[in-house]
């Protein structure tokens, strides 16, 4: 090439190059969800489940396929699945069976600390309808959770799963989800597909500080209960749960309640003690079919007229005994002065799942009680209780 000569460099406006990319990429990804919307709705992943099952048969044992095989074949689990080596639990399964055959149909049932993880064979067991693990030391949902669509009840209490993956959203038949004292520290946006779910318990994970907005599309949830974790205002997306009945926001960091409560016009019961509240909000009186309000009396000054007097609600004020308060001191105290920070912080935090655990069910004892009597006490509705936790 001479030095005289001229090259044509083409000239053009970079915006519309841009434009025009964006649009390529748009196109390009909406062609990317077409396809998978097409594989999900395929048989594709049940004929990969059925080759992957046949590919963990093939590395069995003959007595261990026959085994598993039974095992499948029966729809029904033990409440503590074990591995299946001795016919001692296949008596026992059996036993339970007869006992209750029809509530054991369609449930998967998994306890005890031995558990690392989900048992292998459970990826082929779709059909379930149940699953009810707690107690062990799983920290993680298996990946396959998104193949079990029929499921409409998830309880997972007292694990060490730390999140819920976004594939919760394609259990769109899901009634129950209950991820209560694990350790989330946020939700996934993805559980608002979950329309059906009509009770969700997310208690002592405390980690947990916010909702995401998208669960405001829960319009048929009941029960929602987020108390024992980080909460210092009471999300959006519960505001817009219509169908509300129970908010359990007690033992929180709550200082007051937002004025446009009463837009839960089906709330019955508020639990909002061991907070920060030193007054409740008028909006209150303005909720004709609340029957329960249970606060701290410690720190609360004001309080609408009309919700004290009311005799069809139960308003009860509870309190924090001075001597408790002085031993929590003496046991932080101690605690700082010890050397062995990570296994007292395990130890600490075992015993107040414990403690924590044990004043829930102690209040919500309390308040069955309180509901199964035909006359309100005077001392549950004009009286406050002194009542140590």
């Amino acid at each position: 090439m001479g030095l005289g000569t001229r090259l044509d460099v083409p000239v053009g406006d970079v915006s519309l190059i841009r434009g025009l990319w964006e649009v390529r990429v748009r196109k390009y990804r909406q062609r990317q969800k077409k396809e998978q919307e097409r594989i999900e709705k395929s048989a594709l992943p049940k004929i990969d489940q059925q080759w992957q099952y046949r590919i963990y048969c093939k590395t069995l044992k003959s007595k261990e396929r026959t085994l598993l095989h039974q095992y499948l074949e029966r729809s029904t689990l033990s409440p503590h699945l074990q591995p299946h080596t001795e016919s001692g639990q296949e008596d026992h399964t059996d036993e339970q069976e007869q006992k209750d055959p029809e509530e054991n149909k369609l449930i998967f049932q998994l306890d005890g600390d031995q558990w690392m993880d989900f048992p292998r064979e459970l990826q082929w067991m779709t059909y379930l309808k149940e699953w009810h693990v707690q107690g062990t030391k799983i920290s993680r949902l298996p990946d396959y959770l998104r193949l079990f669509t029929q499921l409409t009840v998830l309880e997972i209490p007292k694990n060490a799963i730390a999140e819920l993956p976004p594939a919760i959203g394609k259990l769109t038949c899901l009634k129950e989800l209950n991820v209560s004292y694990n350790r989330l520290s946020k939700v996934p946006p993805e559980l608002g597909n979950c329309e059906n779910l009509t009770r969700l318990e997310l208690t002592g994970n405390l980690n947990l500080s916010e909702l995401p907005f998208e669960l405001s599309s829960l319009k048929q949830v009941v029960h929602l209960d987020i108390a024992e974790n980080k909460f210092i205002s009471i999300p959006i997306c519960a505001l817009r749960m219509s169908s509300l009945q129970l908010l359990d926001l007690s033992n929180n960091s709550l200082t007051d309640l937002p004025q446009d409560m009463d837009r839960l016009e089906q709330l019955v019961t508020l639990l909002v003690h061991k907070n920060k509240l030193t007054y409740l909000p008028h909006c209150l009186t303005n909720i004709s079919t609340l029957k329960m309000i249970v606060v701290s009396g410690d720190e609360l000054n004001c309080i609408p007229t009309k919700l004290c007097r009311n005799p069809d609600i139960k308003f009860i004020r509870l309190y924090d005994s001075r001597a408790s308060e002085e031993k929590k001191k003496k046991e932080e105290e101690e605690k700082k002065k010890g050397k062995n920070k990570r296994k007292r912080w395990s130890q600490r935090k075992k015993e107040e799942v414990k403690k924590d655990g044990g004043e829930k069910e102690f209040i919500e004892a309390y308040i069955n009680s309180l509901k199964d009597r035909d006359t309100t006490p005077e001392a549950t509705t004009k009286v406050s209780i002194s009542c140590l936790l």
